[in-house]
């Protein structure tokens, strides 16, 4: 054991800060580096492994002994540290650690920067160099901009099943960028959201089962080709968010259980460190060395990747105690409660260091209880998230839409509910990978009906869901109504598209997209209560749903009109707020979008009738499983003055 003041680049101040929980830069301590000692190029390796006897450097050059290259131990801060001068870029190690229970253990180094292939588990050393960025201008807007007024139309990508080559491999960082880039962008996303990349072994974890927090996953090539990737994005004005999975870690041998003989990064206790559902252990919130590892991995992929944003994983399993657990099986809180304290505080402190480092960047929560004030700030009582993902809207409209047509009267409210608490958080309504797997099919495939009604049905619950408050995000293959569920091996079904029903639903969704982005109406007002009004939320007798989207300026106003039954309505009267002319700007049963609806924009005039305590009304044709989006015909010979 030596003193902190024995290492070059190692200052008391950093693990300082790393032992008390407050050094969100970790990574540049820990790991593996290269550095200039009296100018010769050696490579510095340091670990946390508290209780370890001895640690080495194990590797090829010394059969994975770690003979020749043993670290010492800093003072009393658990961390082990050496300095080798012949250490190659790109070589494999791993950790050799001597345990208290008298096995020695080889790990993979928790902070590494990249790592071995799969079905490899070894760490790769990997010198930081500059990498020559050209997204200033996306860099510089993001930090000025206002996500809660702004447009949000998120897709969401598994990197190794968008598309996949003739022999089955990966398409790798690059070609996604040169293919999936353009694609998002034709298709008028404003956002690529990436399934973890984060380093991961087992391809059926579909990457939430981390073992590598600081490693762009190795299947998709290096970490300058994801950068390349991030990069390519900004240049397009397509933001990047990634998912993020603080919340649990897999048992994998090399992995971070019983890191050094003991639980370094897991509670102790089984009743609180194992998700026994999942097979996977949990962090430990209350230990200040993993807050400094978990704030550093968040960190570091927003600064090193520049990535817009963080998608935490399972947030709820973090809150409670008791999630997914029966009664003996899991420890109150010090109050006696099931509220995960030591995760509040660790929700705490990630928000504000990240709030405070990147503005802009955002982060999101998949949290599916009503825990309350998750996207509110710290300082007010809350969490700090931005956004989170809105579970009770997605169960409730896809369990409508599954319904016969004849039943959905007596669910009506299943579609009006949302609006009792759209507004108590900032929610992003998701369509996402997890709605069409483990046989619960595809979203077109949900639809109620045979093969042909599910399109009509399909088009109408996507034009009712794009114009709903929230922002939005679809799973990949939604798009274009993939019918197969999502398989992780094997690409999206991109043969359909030689279908003329699938090519014209792609369409509506491209125009449905074009339209949502064209139209402050759709997103300026997500979160404020005036943004949204019904003109008619009652109607359950006709399965229509009428309501008016609202931007900051009057003259954007959009109407929107669904009609869920099998039925056509040869006349539908429903109130309107001024005596002008609407056009139909939106239709999905026009035949351009594989519908039979034949005729172009159409436009109604309202009538000086009162009606859904509007003083105007319109008289309206709707087509049986269909949803129509009106607004204020422009007025010819100048121009239309509300504002």
């Amino acid at each position: 054991m030596v003193d902190e003041k024995s290492f070059a680049d190692i200052s008391s101040f950093q693990t300082y800060l790393f032992n008390t929980g407050d050094n969100f830069k970790a990574y540049e301590m820990l790991g593996s580096e290269r550095i200039d000692i009296d100018g010769k190029k050696c490579w510095r390796f340091s670990v946390w492994a508290p209780n370890a006897l001895a640690v080495r450097v194990a590797g090829e050059k010394n059969g994975w002994t770690g003979e020749g290259r043993e670290l010492q131990k800093i003072g009393t801060t658990g961390i082990w540290y050496g300095v080798f001068d012949d250490v190659e870029e790109g070589e494999m190690y791993k950790y050799s650690i001597d345990a208290q229970d008298g096995e020695t253990y080889l790990r993979s180094d928790p902070y590494a920067r990249q790592c071995e292939m799969r079905p490899g588990t070894a760490s790769v050393t990997r010198a930081s160099r500059p990498y020559k960025w050209s997204d200033k201008r996306h860099m510089n807007a993001r930090g000025k901009k206002d996500s809660i007024k702004s447009p949000m139309n998120i897709y969401e990508v598994h990197a190794g099943s968008w598309r996949i080559h003739d022999d089955g491999s990966f398409y790798n960082y690059k070609e996604l960028a040169d293919e999936l880039v353009p694609y998002v962008k034709e298709m008028g996303y404003t956002h690529i959201e990436l399934m973890p990349l984060m380093e991961y072994p087992f391809d059926g974890s579909w990457g939430y089962q981390v073992t590598g927090y600081f490693a762009a996953t190795s299947r998709y090539g290096t970490p300058d080709d994801l950068k390349y990737f991030v990069n390519k994005c900004h240049k397009e004005n397509i933001s990047v968010i990634m998912d993020w999975v603080p919340a649990h870690f897999p048992r994998d041998a090399h992995g971070l259980r019983m890191f050094d003989g003991t639980p370094n990064y897991e509670y102790a206790d089984p009743r609180m460190g194992e998700h026994k559902d999942w097979g996977t252990m949990v962090f430990d919130y209350s230990k200040s060395e993993v807050i400094s590892f978990l704030t550093s991995s968040a960190y570091f992929w927003v600064n090193e990747y520049h990535i817009d944003g963080l998608r935490v994983d399972a947030v709820s399993s973090m809150l409670y105690r008791d999630y997914s657990r029966n009664d003996g099986e899991w420890l109150p809180n010090k109050y006696g409660g099931n509220g995960n304290l030591e995760a509040v505080d660790f929700f705490h402190k990630l928000n504000k260091i990240m709030g405070t480092e990147f503005p802009g960047v955002l982060m999101i929560a998949e949290e599916s209880t009503a825990w309350p004030k998750v996207t509110v700030p710290p300082d007010d009582g809350g969490l700090g998230f931005h956004f989170k993902w809105n579970m009770g809207w997605m169960n409730d409209s896809l369990r409508y839409v599954s319904m016969d047509p004849y039943f959905r009267a007596g669910a009506h409210n299943l579609l009006t509910f949302v609006t009792m608490y759209a507004y108590s958080e900032n929610f992003i309504l998701p369509l996402s990978h997890d709605e069409v797997v483990h046989g619960k099919a595809s979203l077109i495939g949900k639809m109620f009906g045979d093969h042909d009604l599910k399109f009509p049905e399909y088009r109408t619950f996507l034009g009712y869901y794009m114009s709903m408050s929230g922002k939005k995000l679809m799973f990949m293959g939604g798009e274009m109504g993939q019918f197969l569920e999502w398989r992780f091996d094997d690409q999206l079904e991109w043969n359909i598209l030689g279908l003329e029903q699938h090519q014209k639903l792609r369409q509506y969704v491209r125009d449905l997209n074009a339209f949502y982005l064209e139209n402050p109406a759709m997103w300026e007002l997500d979160q404020d209560g005036h943004g949204f009004e019904w003109i008619n939320g009652d109607d359950k007798d006709n399965s229509v749903y009428s309501y008016i989207r609202r931007g900051t300026k009057k003259k954007d106003e959009v109407i929107v009109v669904a009609n869920f039954s099998s039925q056509d309505i040869p006349v539908y009267e429903m109130g309107v707020p001024e005596y002008e002319s609407y056009e139909v700007v939106i239709h999905s049963n026009s035949t351009k979008y594989g519908g039979t609806r034949r005729i172009g924009k159409k436009t109604y005039k309202a009538r000086k009738i009162p009606m859904n305590g509007k003083d105007y009304s319109l008289k309206l044709f709707l087509d049986a499983n269909s949803v129509m989006y009106l607004k204020k015909k422009e007025k010819t010979g100048g121009k239309n003055k509300s504002k």
